[in-house]
C-alpha cells in the first residue's frame, strides 16, 4: 500500500487492508445520511472486501513548517501552533485564515494526482480540537470532502487521530506545543468528572461511529510521549486497550485499527493486541534519522545503512506479532526545514537550534532544503537512494506511509516535489539503485 499525507487531511503508507462500499456520501450539507449525529449507524454501510497487497500512501498536515506563510502572516512571534493561532488573534482573523486554507490547500485534483502516482491510500490527520475554543472549529466539512474525493479516486483511508486533549507528546503537530503535555496526566478542560484520556476516546468512538464507513485504518493516536516516563508508558498502553474496545464495539468489523509505538520501540509492543484477543490491529512506525546530533553526523552511506538495519527487527514484529506499517517517514537527512523544530526554532545542523557555546555546526543548510532548484544532482542521487532504501523497509513489512504529500518551503519532505524533481519515481514500485541494503553505500 502506497499513501500521502496532507496538512489538515492526509499521509502515506502501505498495508493490506480492505475498503468498504459506501452507498451514502456524507457532504459538508448533510454530513450524517444515514442518521442523526447521535446514531450509532453513521456513514457506516456495506462491506465489499477489497484486498491490496501492500499500501502506499501520503499524509496532508498543517504545521508551521508546513505552511510558513501562515504563521508569518499573523505578524505575531507568539502564534506557533494551533492552539496559540486561535488564543492569540481574533477568532474573525483566524476562521478567515483557515478557511481560505482549507478549501485551497487541499483539493480534488490532489485526491487525482495522488491516485496517478501510483498511491492507494491517504493518511488524514485530524485534530480534536474542531469545537474546543480556543482552537478554531471549521475543518469538519473538508475533512468530508477529503473522504469523498478518496473514494472517487478509489484511495483508501487512514485517519489519524493526531491531536488530542492536553497535547499526547509537547510538539506543535499535537495542536499545541509545550514543554508539559498533560494528556496522560491532566482533566478535560479542567473538568473533574473526565480525563484527557476519556475525552481522546470519546472522540475516536463518535468518529467511528458517524464517518466510520468511509474509514479503513483509524489511527488511535499520533506520536503519544513514551518517553515522558513511566506514568505515561503505561497510560498509553492502558489508553490502547481501552480504545480499542470503545472502538471496536462500534466500528465495522473490517475496520482495521492502529497504534504506535510511542517512540519505545515494536519490541515493547510484544504480544500486544494480538489475535485472538483483538483483531485487525497495525502498528505504526516513523523512522526520521534528524532529531538528533548524533543521527545528523552521519554520513549518507551510515543514513542509508542505518535504514537497512531496521529491516530484520521490523520484519520479525511483523510476522510474529502485529501486521507494522513505516508509517512516517521522508528523504530528509537534515533538520534544516524552515521551522521544522519548530515556529522561530532552528537547526541542529547549522548550530542555530537554541545556540550557544556548545552547539556544534554541521554544516550549511543551503541547497539542502527549501527550494529544489537549489539542489544539486549529487544531492537529488542521494535523495533518490533514501527514498528507495525506505521504501524497502515498508515493503518488508505491510507498507509505508511518506510524510507529507505538499509543503511550501521544504522540497526534501514535498511528495509532489520528488515526483517533479525525480528522486521520487512516477511508479512507486520502479528502482534506480536496487539492493541498496546489500551493498550499503551510496556510490553510483
Amino acid at each position: 500500500m502506497w499513501s500521502s499525507t496532507f496538512t489538515t487531511l492526509l499521509p502515506s503508507i502501505q498495508c493490506r487492508l480492505t475498503s468498504p462500499s459506501r452507498s451514502q456520501d456524507a457532504t459538508p450539507d448533510d454530513p450524517f445520511p444515514s442518521g442523526s449525529p447521535s446514531s450509532n449507524n453513521g456513514t457506516n454501510g456495506t462491506i465489499i472486501p477489497e484486498g491490496s497487497p501492500f499500501v502506499y500512501g501520503t499524509d496532508v498536515i498543517r504545521g508551521p513548517w508546513i505552511t510558513p506563510s501562515i504563521f508569518n502572516n499573523t505578524g505575531n512571534d507568539d502564534i506557533v501552533d494551533e492552539f496559540t493561532f486561535g488564543q492569540l488573534q481574533s477568532f474573525d482573523v483566524a476562521n478567515q485564515t483557515l478557511q481560505q486554507h482549507w478549501a485551497t490547500w487541499i483539493t480534488a485534483d490532489d485526491f487525482v494526482a495522488i491516485q496517478e502516482a501510483g498511491l492507494n491510500h491517504v493518511r488524514i490527520p485530524l485534530g480534536f480540537w474542531s469545537s474546543v475554543a480556543p482552537y478554531i472549529p471549521g475543518a469538519w466539512p473538508y475533512l468530508l470532502k477529503a473522504l469523498n474525493w478518496a473514494k472517487a479516486n478509489s484511495l483508501n483511508v487512514i485517519l489519524d487521530l493526531h491531536g488530542a486533549p492536553g497535547s499526547q507528546n509537547g510538539y506543535d503537530n499535537s495542536g499545541q506545543r509545550t514543554s508539559q503535555p498533560v494528556w496522560a496526566t491532566g482533566n478535560f478542560n479542567d473538568d473533574a468528572n473526565i480525563t484527557n484520556i476519556n475525552r481522546t476516546i470519546q472522540i475516536l468512538t463518535f468518529i467511528t461511529s458517524e464517518i466510520g464507513g468511509m474509514v479503513d485504518v483509524l489511527e488511535l493516536l499520533n506520536e503519544a510521549a513514551g518517553f515522558e516516563g513511566a506514568q505515561w508508558a503505561a497510560a498509553i498502553r492502558q489508553f490502547f486497550q481501552d480504545a480499542y474496545s470503545e472502538v471496536r464495539n462500534v466500528s465495522r468489523p473490517d475496520m482495521k485499527i492502529m497504534i504506535g509505538d510511542a517512540f519505545l520501540g515494536v519490541d515493547s509492543w510484544q504480544d500486544f493486541l494480538t489475535s485472538p484477543s483483538a483483531q485487525g490491529v497495525l502498528m505504526d512506525y516513523h523512522e526520521y534519522q534528524i532529531f538528533s546530533v548524533p543521527e545528523l553526523q552521519r554520513t549518507q552511506d551510515e543514513h542509508i545503512s542505518f535504514a537497512c538495519s531496521l529491516i530484520p527487527d521490523l520484519s520479525n514484529f511483523n510476522n510474529q506479532n502485529l501486521w507494522t506499517v513505516l508509517g512516517e517517514w521522508s528523504a530528509a537527512s537534515t533538520d534544516c526545514a524552515l521551522w521544522l523544530n519548530g515556529r522561530n526554532v532552528g537547526s541542529r545542523w547549522d548550530g542555530t537550534w537554541f545556540p550557544g557555546p556548545g552547539s556544534p555546526v554541521l554544516g550549511s543548510c543551503a541547497g539542502l532544503t527549501g527550494d529544489s532548484g537549489n539542489f544539486s544532482s549529487d544531492y537529488k542521487t542521494f535523495l533518490r537512494k533514501y527514498w528507495e532504501v525506505q521504501v524497502d523497509i515498508g515493503e518488508s513489512v505491510q507498507g509505508w506511509v511518506w510524510w507529507t504529500w505538499k509543503a511550501e518551503n521544504a522540497d526534501e519532505w514535498d511528495y509532489q516535489k520528488g515526483l517533479a524533481g525525480g528522486w521520487i519515481p512516477q511508479d512507486p514500485t520502479e528502482k534506480l539503485y536496487p539492493g541498496l541494503c546489500s551493498t550499503n553505500s551510496t556510490s553510483d
